[in-house]
């Protein structure tokens, strides 16, 4: 079916809010630092207080039908996360200086963004980019997702309040009330800048608007679980993981990677934090109801809990249980579905015997099937292992020890840029490998002055190959 053209309609809509938002990004500009610290403080108060936060979390998993209202209201601590981020940041006039260099780093706002919002985060997300637009005297225009326009449009409003209390424009942030693909595609082609979160396609549709954009890639978190580990730790913070928002996020775990001495050990002490292990006959009908037999993965499975997923296959388990595991067998490949993306409560198990190549090889082949870019991680005390999965890993971020729900994207506990957004270099179809934040929401003027000549001569710039006899005329 051919797409829809753009409506007359629609276009003047978008035509008046450009026209608001150009006039909105003529005031934010002049604000000085003091004066955009204060106001992303005040913005992001007005939603992340539980008394507002909580009543979103809950509206957002009432309309979209995914992922789970506690894990929703969790995710407040990311937008904090991003708020400290922004506040230790320069963003007005001088905001670095390298004197050795003759460097001076002037930062400007990049205008009018254009923010895709996806329907796992329709909170989070545009609350995270407020922040580092509003830090960077940028205005937005969230187009939200269909299925969650309702959520995304209370929050932008609540925080269109906050602006106006503030004494600044609240068109500084607008929300396109009836999202459509032709509306959203005309939004990319007007704006300075396009952040898209989400799914492929849409990421896509960025990169092809003509519009300057970020992207974030598919995930296919990939774990490996090596003889020095903590099995109680891993578990634990796999279950934090998997659990969180019922595995919505791409950095939720997926696959495991065990090592044979502690496989056993590691799979009791998933079942202690609430892992179900399915039969084989459970597991062919999980992958029955998970993808078609193409192996695309079906949504009306993506973000929910244990219990409905193993009622959509057929069998039922117990309210104690957090997530569902599967025993992989070692079957690697995209014709092996288990070993592709879930993005729900569902988790496949590898074994791996011997040397610590065999898992390296099993994590290549993994990422083979899907996830390139986005991000691993280990559960390990030698440092050999960490540092040669940090060289071998197709991928953009590596957390090691730690939950990668709730790592990948910063945290308290690491120094990980905070975000909602995360770029997955050419692995995943993007022009970052690095966490989308405040530095990606500005432009920079880089004023040079004159330095003492830093020069080598050719004997040094060259080495051995240098041969003065060749140099002469």
């Amino acid at each position: 079916m051919a797409e829809r053209e753009i409506t007359v309609e629609e276009l003047s809509m978008l035509d008046g809010m450009f026209a608001r938002a150009q006039a909105a990004a003529a005031i934010i500009e002049t604000y000085d630092q003091e004066r955009v610290d204060k106001l992303i403080q005040a913005v992001a108060w007005s939603v992340i207080n539980l008394q507002t936060w909580k009543p979103l979390a809950y509206e957002a998993v009432e309309e979209t039908r995914l992922g789970d209202p506690i894990g929703k209201v969790g995710k407040r601590n990311k937008a904090k996360g991003i708020l400290r981020d922004a506040l230790r940041a320069k963003s007005v006039g001088i905001i670095e200086e390298l004197p050795e260099k003759g460097i001076v780093k002037y930062a400007k706002p990049v205008g009018i963004i254009a923010s895709l919002v996806p329907t796992t985060n329709p909170v989070v997300t545009p609350v995270g980019q407020a922040i580092y637009a509003i830090k960077a005297r940028d205005v937005v225009i969230f187009s939200p997702h269909p299925r969650a326009k309702g959520v995304t449009r209370k929050a932008i409003e609540i925080m269109r309040e906050a602006l106006v209390r503030e004494g600044a424009p609240a068109d500084i942030l607008q929300c396109i009330e009836k999202p459509s693909i032709p509306l959203t595609k005309e939004l990319m082609a007007r704006a300075n800048l396009v952040i898209a979160t989400g799914g492929r396609p849409m990421v896509k549709s960025a990169y092809s608007s003509g519009t300057p954009a970020y992207g974030s890639g598919a995930g296919n978190s990939t774990m490996i679980i090596d003889e020095t580990a903590d099995v109680k730790e891993a578990a634990m913070n796999t279950r934090i993981s998997k659990y969180s928002d019922f595995g919505s996020g791409c950095s939720c775990d997926g696959n495991l990677v065990i090592h044979a001495s502690i496989y056993d050990a590691m799979v009791k002490a998933l079942q202690d934090e609430g892992g179900y292990l399915a039969s084989k006959e459970e597991a062919e009908a999980l992958k029955k109801v998970m993808w078609d037999e193409n192996g695309h993965r079906l949504p009306n499975t993506v973000a929910i809990s244990a219990q409905k997923l193993a009622e959509a296959a057929g069998f039922s388990i117990g309210a104690e249980y957090k997530f569902i595991m599967v025993d992989g067998e070692n079957k690697i490949g995209k014709e092996h579905f288990f070993s592709s993306e879930k993005l729900t409560t569902l988790l496949a198990l590898f074994k791996y015997d011997g040397e610590f190549e065999n898992a390296l090889d099993m994590m290549r082949a993994i990422y083979n099937v899907g996830g390139k870019g986005h991000s691993c991680g280990i559960y390990s005390f030698n440092d050999e292992h960490i540092h040669r999965l940090a060289l071998a890993a197709p991928v953009s971020r590596i957390m090691v020890r730690q939950p990668q729900n709730k790592a990948n994207a910063g945290s308290f506990t690491n120094g990980m840029p905070m975000t909602s957004s995360m770029g997955c270099g050419t692995w995943g179809g993007n022009i970052v490998s690095e966490n989308i934040a405040l530095k990606h929401y500005m432009n920079t003027t880089w004023v040079s002055r004159v330095i003492p000549e830093d020069k080598p001569s050719d004997a040094e710039l060259f080495g051995a190959y240098y041969d003065p006899a060749l140099d002469q005329e």
